[in-house]
């Protein structure tokens, strides 16, 4: 997801995309772990995406 689509998210929004995005990326780290996967920067990109679902909803916390 790019920041401005994340942006555009009510906070119930976010936290479900959050959830949605920590399962996905704990699936891509199992399946990883039992067989190398095609592409590995895929784990990267939605760590990231968490990363920064997180940031949004704490900034909108602190508001």
């Amino acid at each position: 997801m790019k920041q401005s689509e994340i942006k555009e998210l009510s906070v119930e929004g976010l936290k479900e995309k959050s959830a949605e995005f920590k399962k996905q990326y704990s699936d891509l780290k199992l399946a990883h772990s039992v067989t190398p996967l095609e592409n590995p920067l895929l784990i990267r990109k939605v760590r990231r995406t968490v990363a920064r679902l997180a940031t949004e909803l704490t900034k909108r916390e602190l508001q």
